[in-house]
């Protein structure tokens, strides 16, 4: 499929030279002599890296090949990643590199979604918000409060976060997956 530079917008994904990238922004430029043209900036969906591209205007893209599916993360060994097609039980693997950041709040067992390019596992999308359980603390002091200061822990799934001085090992935390950041108590 293709897409012409009028259907550009934040978020639509492109294809250039084989790899898929993300329009992360864009501006419509008409001069005062010569063609129009869009200036983007591109995210690569499977490095990160952010590139600087122009387009004349009207030219055509190709859109990529991209599938979601629901896999479900089994265990990590020896650096690499486990995850199971739930509709089809095929298991494949992603290493530490592929995953980035990612890898520190996964839980086995839980569902998330995978997101594949021509058949080759890109990256997961990890739900907003996860409980994890406290594994490794200093211990809370009577009288620490909410907006005392901070400590690290260690969570079950590894990551080192930053959390309130009240909270002990064994406790069940919500954390933002996205910005690595405690939120709240879990209920």
């Amino acid at each position: 499929m293709t897409a012409s530079t009028a259907d550009f917008r934040k978020g639509l994904k492109i294809e250039l030279e084989g790899e898929p990238y993300i329009i992360a922004d864009f501006l419509h430029v008409k001069p005062g002599k010569g063609g129009a043209f869009v200036r983007t900036k591109l995210k690569s969906l499977i490095s990160g890296n952010v590139i600087d591209r122009t387009f004349r205007s009207g030219e055509k893209v190709q859109t990529p090949s991209l599938e979601e599916k629901n896999m479900q993360y089994l265990y990590q060994e020896g650096g690499t990643y486990h995850f199971m097609d739930t509709e089809n039980y095929e298991q494949f693997v992603m290493t530490g590199d592929q995953l980035g950041e990612d890898s520190n709040f996964l839980q086995e067992n839980v569902e998330i979604k995978i997101l594949f390019h021509n058949g080759r596992p890109i990256g997961v999308e990890l739900p907003f918000f996860v409980e994890l359980t406290i594994v490794r603390t200093e211990p809370g002091v009577k009288g620490d409060t909410a907006s005392g200061g901070s400590k690290p822990a260690t969570l079950e799934t590894g990551a080192v976060i930053q959390v309130p001085l009240f909270l002990n090992e064994g406790d069940a935390i919500k954390v933002d997956t996205r910005t690595g950041e405690y939120i709240e108590r879990a209920k």
